[in-house]
């Protein structure tokens, strides 16, 4: 497996510095996080990891090359289980991620659900919040299958951290080829689900890998909440179980692309130190 890890590991600092100190710690792969459409104040004046979807690529490369880091995946969550809006992070979005992430030769493009924040949202059904995704990800899937790219849908909300909805949301997508799953340990672990259980179910759909343990602590809220941005232990540390979940990986033999999303320098390299142990 190829360990990476999140561009957003130094506060108030844009992407090229994020880049260099994930190079610093002994990683050469990471992921583009951070992203929006046009300009954005914090890009510009450099207190901010985001970039602009409307970027040029080689600006990318530069940064890349420069840190010598090569990107392994394209991020790209939104948020599907609320109503469309020019605020919200959604299918446009997703379509401009997919187009650029081809044109710097990344390969994964990963999206979600998302926790939904409306009372629209919160009020759908199961079966409607598996239809109301299907229909915002029609057009990305038409992109990604004709530039090449994976679409990959990580555990991050009501319908992905369900392994029954999941299900039901990949067989009615199709595009088995184009469409595909992102694990997110410690968000499918803390959205009710169980990652040892999706690899079973899912096996090699899953072409991404998203690395976090959870506390002890957060067994109380576990089914209540949907995803967390970033862990703040080292894996291992934790409940959910990492080193079982390695085997089961290497087991199923899913060789793929992977990303730490940790916070602070120690924890990150205690957590890439105990993945290669195990």
């Amino acid at each position: 497996m190829r360990i990476g890890c999140f561009a957003c590991v130094e506060p108030f600092a844009p992407l090229g510095c994020q880049l260099k100190a994930i190079r610093e710690m002994g990683f050469t792969f990471a992921d583009v996080t951070d992203n929006h459409d046009g300009g954005a104040l914090g890009e510009e004046f450099g207190f901010a990891p985001t970039v602009s979807l409307d970027s040029h690529p080689d600006h990318l490369r530069a940064l890349a090359k420069d840190a010598g880091i090569r990107l392994s995946a394209f991020c790209a969550h939104a948020n599907l289980l609320d109503p469309s809006s020019p605020a919200t992070y959604g299918t446009a979005q997703i379509v401009k991620a997919i187009r650029l992430a081809h044109d710097l030769g990344i390969r994964e493009v990963i999206t979600c659900d998302g926790e939904p924040h409306t009372a629209f949202g919160k009020s759908l059904a199961p079966a409607e919040r598996v239809l109301i995704v299907r229909e915002k990800l029609q057009v990305p899937i038409q992109w990604a299958e004709e530039l090449g790219v994976k679409l990959l849908i990580e555990t991050h909300g009501p319908v992905t951290d369900n392994i029954a909805l999941m299900g039901d949301l990949l067989e009615r997508l199709g595009h088995e080829k184009t469409v595909g799953i992102c694990l997110d340990t410690g968000n499918c672990w803390l959205g009710g689900g169980d990652p040892l259980a999706y690899i079973k179910a899912f096996g090699r759909r899953i072409g991404h890998v998203h690395w976090k343990d959870m506390p002890n602590e957060m067994e109380a809220r576990r089914g209540k909440i949907f995803g967390c941005g970033m862990a703040l232990i080292a894996l291992g540390d934790g409940v959910v179980g990492i080193e079982g979940i390695v085997r089961a990986l290497r087991a199923a033999k899913i060789n793929v692309a992977t990303t730490l999303e940790i916070a602070g320098a120690e924890a990150v390299k205690i957590s890439a130190k105990r993945l290669k142990k195990w």
